[in-house]
C-alpha cells in the first residue's frame, strides 16, 4: 500500500537539546523576576487598577490575570533546571535489575505490545517490522505481540506471516487499558515495550533504555514521540505562484530578502512535540515527576502489578467493609460471624477488578501517578532525552480535535474525580508538577476573557482598569518583558510563539471538555484516525472565526467612533486594545487555516473518501467539535 508518508521514510529526528549550566542559571533567574514582577503586577491590579463602575468585567478580567499568573509560577517550577538521568550500560542479565541480594542469571525477556483496534493491518505491519530489527548487545528475548481488540483476520494473518504472537480477548471491556491487562495476562516479560499501532520503534531502542532499570526503583522510562510525517510546509515564492504566477514569485522573493526564508503549511497544527518532551518532560526528571504518555515507554512489569495488586487489595477490603456494614444495620447485629464474611469476602474478589492500567482514556497519566504515589516503595519515572522511535501525527483538524480533546477531558476527569493530589505517596514536587499539567487545561477559562475582553472595550468603551495610565505602563511592560526573556532562555532559544498561539486557539475543545467533566459525563475512549480524513473542518472553527470577526468589527468599530467623535474612546485604549485584538486574531487564524490545509497532492496518498460518520459522530457527542497545555 502506498502511504502518504512514504515519502518521509528518510528524515531523522533531531538530537536533544544541549544542557548548557549557563544559560540555565541566567534562565532561573529571569524566572524569579519574572514571577517577582507578576506578583507585582497582580498586586497591583487588584488593589489599585479595578475600574469597580465596571465590576462585572474588571473582576472577571482579573481573576484571568490571575490564574494566569498561577499557571506561569507552576511552569516556572517546571521549568527550573535539567537534570538527565545518567545513562547506564545495558544490563547483561535480569539481576542487573534487582535489588541487591536478590539473584536470577537469566537473560532478560521483553514484551512488546502493539494495541490496534482498526488501524490499517499494513500499516501496524510496517510498526511489526521495525520492531523485528531492535537490536540488543547481550542475549535477550524479545517477543512481539499483537493486541488485536478489532479481531480480525487480516490483522492475524499478518502477524502470523512475521513470526508474532496474535492477542484477542472476548470482549472490549476496558478499551486500550483492558487490552494492556489482558495481554499482561498471557505474557511474562521483565519489561514491556508499548507501541501504538502507528508507533516504528528505532533498533537502538532497548539498548538506549534498559540500563537505567539498573536502578531498581525504575518502574518506567519515557522516550520522546516524533513525529515523522510532519508537513515540511512550501517556501513562500512557490506557494503564491501556484496563485498568481510570476508576480507572486517575485512577490514571494522579495519578501523573503527581506524576511528571511517563509513557508506556508508548515506543521499547520502545531504537532511538532520537541517542546513538551526536550523541554518540559525533560526538566520533570529533577523532581521524580515525568509521566508516562503511553507510545515508546518501557515499563517493569513488577512495578505495574505491584501497585496494581495493592490497589485490588484494597478495594477489596473497602468492599467488604461496606458490606458488613451495611448487614449490620439492614439485620441488626452487632457481629458478622465467619460464614458470611467469607461469602462477602469472596464476592468482592470476584467483583473487584485488578487493572495492571487503569481502564480511562488517560490510562497512561493515571498509571503515572498510581505509581509515583505508592505508598510502599518510592518507584521512579526517566525521561530519555532521545527519540527512539516514530509516529504518524494527525493530518487533518478533525483527527487532531478528537485527539486533544481526549487530552484535556481525560486529564481533568482525573482531576477532578481522584482527588490525586491529596494522595499520602507523592511528593510535594510531584504534586505541583501534576498540578501543572492540570492548571494548563483550566486555561480555557480565562483564555476565553483574555479573547472578549478588546471586544468588549472595542464596542463599548467600557475599560477594565481606571486608566491607561503611566502606571499601567509601568507594572505591566516591565512583566511581559520579563516573561518573554524567561520563557525564551528557559527553552534554550526554541521558538513558543506556534505553541502559544495554539494554546489560546485551543480554548473551545479546552471549555468543552470541562463542561463534560463537570456535568459527570465520562470521556469516551476514540481511537486517533491514522488516515486524513477529507475534506474541510470549518464548522470546527466557528469560535474561533466568531474571535477574528467580532475583533475585526470592534477595531473598526472603535477607531470609527474615536476618528468621527462618535464614541468616548481613548487613543491609549484603542491602541492598547487593538494591538491586544491583533494579537488574538493572528492566534485564531492559525486553527482556521488548518481546518483547510491539504496536504500537497504528491504526498496525500493513503486517504478516505469522506470523514468517518463514526469518528465524526464521536467527535461531536464528546464535545471535540463545536462550542473548546505544558
Amino acid at each position: 500500500m502506498d502511504f502518504y508518508f512514504r515519502k518521509f521514510e528518510d528524515r531523522r529526528p533531531e538530537p536533544p537539546l544541549e544542557h548548557n549550566k549557563s544559560i540555565e542559571a541566567l534562565a532561573q533567574v529571569l524566572l524569579i523576576m519574572s514571577a517577582v514582577i507578576g506578583g507585582w503586577y497582580i498586586h497591583w491590579r487588584w488593589t489599585q487598577s479595578l475600574n469597580m463602575e465596571a465590576a462585572w468585567f474588571a473582576i472577571p478580567l482579573v481573576l484571568a490575570e490571575t490564574g494566569a499568573y498561577i499557571g506561569l509560577i507552576l511552569f516556572s517550577f517546571n521549568l527550573w533546571r535539567t537534570d538527565d538521568v545518567e545513562k547506564k550500560e545495558p544490563p547483561s542479565c535480569i539481576t542487573d535489575c534487582l535489588r541487591a541480594g536478590e539473584d536470577d542469571a537469566r537473560k532478560i525477556s521483553v514484551d512488546v505490545f502493539f494495541p490496534t483496534y482498526d488501524e490499517e493491518p499494513e500499516l501496524v505491519k510496517l510498526s511489526i517490522l521495525d520492531a523485528l530489527k531492535i537490536s540488543y548487545p547481550h542475549p535477550i528475548d524479545i517477543r512481539i505481540h499483537v493486541l488485536d481488540d478489532g479481531k480480525r483476520p487480516e490483522m492475524e494473518a499478518v502477524a502470523k506471516e512475521l513470526g508474532c504472537n496474535y492477542l484477542t480477548r472476548d470482549n472490549n471491556v476496558g478499551f486500550k487499558a483492558g487490552n494492556l491487562r489482558s495481554a499482561m495476562e498471557q505474557t511474562s516479560g521483565d519489561f514491556i515495550l508499548i507501541c501504538d499501532a502507528d508507533t516504528r520503534p528505532f533498533p537502538t531502542i532497548l539498548k538506549h533504555t534498559l540500563g537505567y532499570f539498573r536502578d531498581p526503583d525504575v518502574a518506567w522510562v519515557q522516550t520522546p514521540q516524533w513525529f515523522f510525517d510532519l508537513p515540511e510546509g512550501t517556501p513562500l515564492p512557490d506557494s503564491l505562484a501556484r496563485r498568481f504566477g510570476k508576480t507572486g514569485r517575485f512577490t514571494g522573493r522579495a519578501l523573503e530578502k527581506i524576511l528571511g526564508p517563509i513557508k506556508t503549511g508548515q506543521d499547520p497544527f502545531v504537532n511538532d512535540p520537541k517542546l513538551f518532551y526536550d523541554v518540559i518532560q525533560r526538566r520533570r526528571n529533577w523532581a521524580n515527576a515525568a509521566f508516562c504518555c503511553g507510545a515508546g515507554s518501557v515499563h517493569r512489569r513488577e512495578a505495574v502489578m505491584q501497585v496494581a495488586l495493592r490497589q485490588y487489595a484494597s478495594a477489596v477490603n473497602q468492599s467488604v467493609s461496606r458490606e458488613v456494614t451495611r448487614l449490620k444495620k439492614a439485620n441488626g447485629q452487632a457481629v458478622i460471624n465467619d460464614a458470611d464474611l467469607h461469602k462477602l469476602k469472596r464476592t468482592s474478589l470476584q467483583t473487584e477488578e485488578l487493572t495492571p492500567y487503569k481502564f480511562h482514556v488517560s490510562e497512561d497519566i493515571y498509571t503515572s501517578i498510581d505509581l509515583h504515589s505508592d505508598p510502599e516503595r518510592e518507584w521512579k519515572s526517566v525521561l530519555h532525552p532521545e527519540v527512539e522511535s516514530k509516529m504518524l501525527s494527525p493530518q487533518d483538524l478533525l483527527t487532531w480535535t478528537i485527539q486533544r480533546f481526549k487530552y484535556a477531558g481525560g486529564t481533568l476527569d482525573i482531576a477532578l474525580n481522584d482527588d490525586f493530589l491529596l494522595r499520602k505517596g507523592l511528593t510535594w514536587k510531584q504534586r505541583l508538577m501534576y498540578t501543572s499539567t492540570v492548571w494548563s487545561y483550566l486555561g480555557g477559562l480565562w483564555n476565553v476573557i483574555f479573547l472578549f475582553a478588546p471586544i468588549i472595550y472595542l464596542f463599548s468603551s467600557i475599560a477594565p482598569v481606571n486608566a491607561y495610565s503611566v502606571d499601567f505602563y509601568k507594572h505591566i511592560i516591565p512583566f511581559l518583558i520579563f516573561t518573554e526573556l524567561a520563557a525564551m532562555f528557559s527553552t534554550w532559544g526554541m521558538s513558543g510563539r506556534k505553541a502559544k498561539f495554539s494554546y489560546l486557539a485551543f480554548f473551545p475543545v479546552n471549555l468543552r471538555a470541562l463542561w463534560t467533566v463537570a456535568r459527570g459525563e465520562k470521556i469516551s475512549f476514540t481511537v486517533t484516525p491514522k488516515a486524513r480524513q477529507e475534506g474541510n473542518f470549518l464548522y470546527l472553527v466557528y469560535p474561533q472565526l466568531a474571535v477574528i470577526v467580532l475583533t475585526g468589527a470592534g477595531i473598526c468599530y472603535g477607531w470609527t467612533g474615536f476618528l468621527t467623535g462618535f464614541g468616548s474612546h481613548t487613543v491609549e485604549a484603542l491602541v492598547i486594545n487593538t494591538f491586544w485584538g491583533m494579537n488574538n486574531m493572528f492566534a485564531m487564524s492559525g486553527m482556521v487555516k488548518a481546518a483547510f490545509w491539504q496536504p500537497p497532492k504528491e504526498v496525500s496518498g493513503a486517504k478516505v473518501d469522506g470523514p468517518d460518520p463514526d469518528v465524526a459522530n464521536e467527535c461531536d457527542n464528546n464535545g471535540s467539535g463545536l462550542p473548546l497545555a505544558a
